[in-house]
Parts: structure tokens; C-alpha cells; sequence
């Protein structure tokens, strides 16, 4: 064992010295043989500076134009239901038909009441009244024209003392009576007018009364929710159907009271939705609430986006791009030139020595195939537009071509 070890010791030794002795003498080592690793050949961009249009990222959800609760405004037996749900209506359209015999029957008492009342007062159809032109009246006036024509006689035969006081006395009785009568039928007639008013608006109470015996749409829009069937009994109130309109549809945003500056009527908006990923749908700012909400200390901004293809959901999340008014430079680099790796992005600036190095930076705006570094570069600089995992802190690199 210990003749073993001396061995050992004295090889090790012996190769030490002929390593020493060769390179005393110039001779290459081994690690001096070792190959250097050839140039990254690279794709370089510059950092560019540019004025961009920026934006402001909020969040918020859809709702639909307008909704509607219908409720049948009489009651009755439901006899048709043309709508289902989902059906496209138009403002007017039927929702359901609720059986018109009561209410038919009442209108036409209401009309017979009506046109008695019309027949008293001698009143035909468009004309305006004249208590003077009433039947009763015209016969009250004609007897007090001639009580006072034969009063006006007997009081010259009284003057020639041809009559006596009595007779007198009596023709002016018939006078009064008379004048009373014809004032009495003044009143009767506006009495019998104001009746006739009265049945006038019942006769409208009825026909209204049988033209909700059809429920129709609000407005043009769909059905979401039919309520009832053939054969239900509603009653006034019922609701019956929900109908909605969603083109366009409501964008409720909430605006950080921050930004309360940057946002007003008519500013254009682009919006994203996980529903549709990659697609960018457009909207334009309708309403600026007065007030914030105390809750949150932000602002409820509504929008209006056109969804002609009905695609837009009411209640679907929204991520919205509000344009800000004023310009503002940024520096944009390929966005193929950014390594993005756990979360971390990084790009990799050439430096005058012919290497790489690695630069974390934060990203701003994305346009088309450009993307806006906010920090960790400066304008001028040459990255790497063409990393894809192959490069690192301080390695060689040759430009393409």
C-alpha cells in the first residue's frame, strides 16, 4: 500500500513538471487548445422614438340598450302567444292576444250611453255644442217668447183700461214661469253635456280597455322571456314578456377618479372580449356621470358600440382602450425583439464590443408589430431583433447579412 502511494505521488509529480516545462518552452496547453465560440448571427433593430396615440385601460361590462318588463294592462283569458323566445320583433309587433268579449261588450254599451246623450242634445258627430241649439231649449225659449208677447199685449189693453189688474198680474206669472223654464233647460242642457263628456271618456276607457286585450312590443328588439301560455288568466299587471334591445349595445366602464380629466362625450373607445380573443370591437363614449361613486371613488362612464350582428352579449366582461386627447413619444422596438419569460421581459442591446446585454424592461403600447419599452432603453440603442432563446448576457453576435 504505501509502495502504492509513492507511485502515485511521483507520477503526479512527473506530469506537473512536463506541464511546467512545456509551457516554459512556448508549447500550447490543453486548455489553451480549447476552440472560442463562434458570433450569434443576429437580426439588429434600433430603438425608435415616436409620438403614439396612448390609452387608457379600464374594465367594466355590457348591458343592453333598452329592457323591457311588459305587463298586460287588463285582465283576461290568454287565447294566442305568436312570439317565442328569441323572436326578432318589431316596435308594435304582437306578444300575446288576451280574449276581447268582455271588453268589446263594454265598449259597445259605452258607445250606445254616448250616442243617447248625443241624441238629447240634438249634437251629431264633429259638431261643437250650443246650449241655444238644444231641443229642450229651443221649446223653452219658444214659450218664453210667447208668454212675453201676450204680456207685452195685455199690458197696452191694461194702459186703455180695456183688461183688469188680475189679468195683468196672471199674463206677467206666465212670464216668470216661463223665463224660469227656459233658464231651467240652459241648465239641463249643460248638465246632459257635461254627461256626455263623462260617457265620451268611458267609451275611450273602453276602447282602450279592448285594444290591450292585445299586448304589443315597445320597441324593436327580441324577446328573452316569454311568461305565458295559451289558456293563462292574466291580470292587469301581469307580466307577460321581456324584451330587449341589444343593437347597439351599453358599455358600463368604471373610471378611476384620477382620469376624470380624460374622459368625455363622444371620445372613441376600443373594447375586448375573453368571448372573442384577438378581435377588437369600437364604441364611442355616450354619457359622463355628473357625480362619483362614493364606494369606490370612480366614475361610471357609459358607451354605445353598434352590434348589428348581435354578437355583444348584455352582462359579458369588457376590457376598454379609451384614447387619450394628447400624443405622447415612446420608444418602440420589434415586438419580436422582446423575450418575455415568467412574466419577466427582456431585450438584449448590442454593445460597441460586439456582444449583447441584457436589459429588463417594462412594456408599454403594443402597434401592429411594434411595441413601446417604457424603461430599460434609450433612443438610438441597437437590440436584437431576433433573440428566440438563443442569446444571453454577454455574448458574441454578428449582424445578418
Amino acid at each position: 500500500m504505501i509502495r502504492s502511494t509513492r507511485v502515485s505521488l511521483f507520477t503526479g509529480a512527473a506530469l506537473a513538471a512536463a506541464l511546467l516545462s512545456a509551457a516554459c518552452s512556448g508549447e500550447p496547453t490543453v486548455a489553451a487548445a480549447l476552440p472560442v465560440a463562434a458570433p450569434v448571427t443576429i437580426r439588429v433593430a434600433e430603438v425608435e422614438r415616436q409620438p403614439i396615440d396612448r390609452f387608457l385601460r379600464v374594465t367594466g361590462s355590457l348591458a343592453a340598450d333598452e329592457q323591457a318588463d311588459v305587463a298586460a294592462e287588463t285582465g283576461g283569458r290568454v287565447i294566442g302567444t305568436p312570439v317565442e323566445r328569441g323572436t326578432r320583433v318589431a316596435a308594435g309587433a304582437v306578444l300575446i292576444r288576451i280574449s276581447a268579449t268582455e271588453a268589446d261588450a263594454s265598449l259597445r254599451e259605452a258607445d250606445a250611453n254616448a250616442a243617447q246623450l248625443e241624441a238629447r242634445l240634438g249634437l251629431k258627430a264633429g259638431q261643437a255644442f250650443d246650449p241655444s241649439r238644444v231641443p229642450d231649449v229651443l221649446n223653452a225659449k219658444a214659450s218664453l217668447d210667447w208668454a212675453e208677447a201676450d204680456f207685452n199685449r195685455i199690458k197696452s189693453l191694461l194702459d186703455q183700461k180695456v183688461v183688469s189688474q188680475a189679468e195683468y198680474e196672471q199674463r206677467l206669472t206666465q212670464v216668470q214661469a216661463a223665463r224660469q223654464q227656459y233658464q231651467t233647460a240652459l241648465n239641463g242642457a249643460q248638465q246632459s253635456f257635461r254627461s256626455l263628456q263623462a260617457a265620451r271618456a268611458r267609451v275611450d276607457m273602453a276602447r282602450k280597455s279592448s285594444a290591450d286585450t292585445v299586448v304589443r312590443a315597445p320597441f324593436s328588439g327580441i324577446v328573452a322571456e316569454r311568461l305565458v301560455s295559451t289558456g293563462d288568466y292574466v291580470t292587469r299587471g301581469t307580466k307577460i314578456a321581456t324584451v330587449v334591445r341589444i343593437d347597439p349595445v351599453r358599455v358600463e366602464l368604471t373610471v378611476p377618479e384620477q382620469y376624470l380629466s380624460l374622459i368625455t362625450a363622444g371620445q372613441p373607445v376600443r373594447l375586448t372580449v375573453d368571448a372573442y380573443p384577438g378581435e377588437v370591437f369600437t364604441a364611442k363614449v355616450r354619457f359622463v356621470s355628473p357625480s362619483l361613486k362614493t364606494n369606490q371613488r370612480a366614475l361610471m362612464v357609459e358607451a354605445v358600440a353598434p352590434n348589428s350582428d348581435n354578437r355583444l352579449k348584455p352582462g359579458l366582461f369588457v376590457t376598454a382602450l379609451l384614447q387619450q386627447p394628447v400624443s405622447a413619444p415612446a420608444l418602440l422596438v420589434p415586438a419580436a425583439a422582446v423575450e418575455t419569460v415568467a412574466g419577466t421581459s427582456r431585450v438584449y442591446v448590442v454593445t460597441a464590443g460586439g456582444t449583447v446585454e441584457e436589459r429588463i424592461v417594462t412594456l408599454g403600447e403594443k402597434l401592429g408589430d411594434r411595441i413601446e419599452l417604457a424603461t430599460g432603453v434609450k433612443a438610438g440603442e441597437q437590440v436584437a431583433g431576433n433573440p428566440r432563446g438563443k442569446l444571453s448576457d454577454g455574448v458574441r453576435v454578428q449582424r445578418e447579412g
